[in-house]
């Protein structure tokens, strides 16, 4: 059974094929795919997000698709900046940018209100079965004074810090964060979801 992974991030194909590879899957990415559309985030939820690439892009290969959405909530910013997590603050900010900006906008904050966490949905969707399913993954911490940024990580990882940890996301190495992250944890679940898929194709 072939399934695409809607991303052209190669690193993220590669982690989902290191995952998955005990299952009989064809894995490929939109660019092995030959799809250059983007499909708009139009959702107001993460799963929103998700069940919209998983369901287009399933359409636009004829076969199994899984698309992830992911970001930071915030709950002194009433949930921001949530889905809107990658495009956050003003136009043409780098992730550095945008950092910057959540901490200014949690200047007068006390650390015992920054709590956070990083939430993840994957949908898979099976076009010949109309069939879309979701996993979810969080990962609950709070929002640090300033940067700590360790090198690894990208996006808000270097203001994050983990429940039970000392460090940033952007400071705990690759193995050490993914056991704990969001997408962690809701990557974890595919094995069995996918399973289905396959047992249902049969």
């Amino acid at each position: 059974m072939k399934l695409l992974i809607a991303t052209h991030n190669q690193g993220k194909l590669r982690e989902y094929r290191q995952l998955l590879t005990a299952l009989s899957l064809d894995i490929f990415g939109l660019d092995d795919a030959g799809i250059t559309h983007d499909v708009e985030e139009t959702g107001d939820t993460f799963a929103a997000n998700a069940t919209l690439k998983a369901e287009a892009y399933a359409h636009m290969a004829g076969c199994l698709a899984l698309a992830d959405d992911s970001g930071l909530v915030i709950d002194a910013l009433d949930g921001r900046p949530g889905v809107y997590s990658a495009r956050y603050g003003t136009p043409g900010l780098d992730d550095a940018g945008r950092r910057a900006y959540v901490l200014n906008e949690l200047a007068s904050v006390p650390a015992e209100s920054r709590t956070a966490r990083f939430m993840c949905a994957i949908a898979v969707h099976d076009p010949h079965a109309t069939k879309t399913e979701l996993v979810y993954g969080a990962c609950e911490g709070h929002i640090l004074l300033a940067d700590h940024d360790g090198g690894h990580g990208f996006g808000y990882d270097a203001i994050f810090q983990p429940n039970g940890f000392s460090e940033s996301f952007a400071q705990l190495p690759p193995d050490a964060k993914n056991a704990i992250s969001h997408r962690g944890k809701a990557v974890a679940q595919l094995p069995v979801l996918l399973a289905r898929f396959i047992k249902n194709a049969d």
